[in-house]
């Protein structure tokens, strides 16, 4: 017994819209997904007090581009990698020359090229020297002999008779730091991928309403 089948032009173009309705389901689906991703991402550096700013450092991207596909992928990063990587990690920092990390305190400042001030910075901008205090428990210290001013700031001293001068404290210098761990970025990765399938579905039932 043989039986044949045809493909009538109405099964043609059911499939093609079957595959039409796919293509949509999967590219909205991943839009969302990396959408949603971004938003948790971004709201987790706020949450952990890391600022608007590096929060905004996070951004989505589709592809393919203007057109709805089956292999529609989505791509979520951060223009800030590092700085977003070592709080997502918590690294232990040392320091290049295998000596010691500066820290600089209130006192210091901050740097006129952005960023933490260098003790190299601080006396060619203050005039004065540094001193190393080497403390036994501690974090040891470059300490400057001057004044503080309105700001809380060191600067030197233009008394002749040395009222008002005082050791202060400018940089605590450690052998290294251990940054903690504030994000989780592959939690709400992993939710995100889990949640594709069930996005998928969704949009799919619902271009055929």
């Amino acid at each position: 017994m043989k039986l044949k089948l045809d493909i009538t032009p109405d099964l043609v173009a059911m499939m093609v819209a079957e595959i039409a309705a796919g293509e949509r389901a999967v590219s909205t689906a991943i839009r969302e997904a990396g959408s949603g991703l971004k938003e948790a991402w971004r709201g987790q550096i706020t949450g952990a007090g890391l600022g608007q700013r590096l929060a905004n450092t996070i951004r989505s991207e589709q592809f393919p581009k203007g057109r709805p596909s089956l292999n529609a992928a989505a791509l979520v990063w951060s223009k800030a990698p590092v700085i977003v990587g070592a709080h997502d990690t918590g690294p232990l920092i040392r320091s290049k020359t295998g000596f010691w990390l500066t820290i600089p305190t209130p006192a210091a400042g901050k740097s006129t090229r952005g960023g933490r001030i260098t003790p190299g910075e601080w006396e060619r901008r203050s005039g004065l020297r540094l001193r190393f205090v080497y403390r036994r428990t501690g974090p040891s210290l470059l300490v400057a002999e001057g004044r503080l001013n309105i700001k809380g700031r060191a600067v030197a001293s233009k008394s002749k008779t040395g009222r008002g001068v005082t050791t202060v404290p400018i940089f605590l210098l450690v052998p290294q730091v251990k940054l903690p761990k504030r994000l989780d970025l592959a939690r709400d990765a992993e939710r995100a991928h889990d949640n594709v399938p069930g996005l998928i579905v969704a949009n799919w039932v619902e271009s055929k309403l």
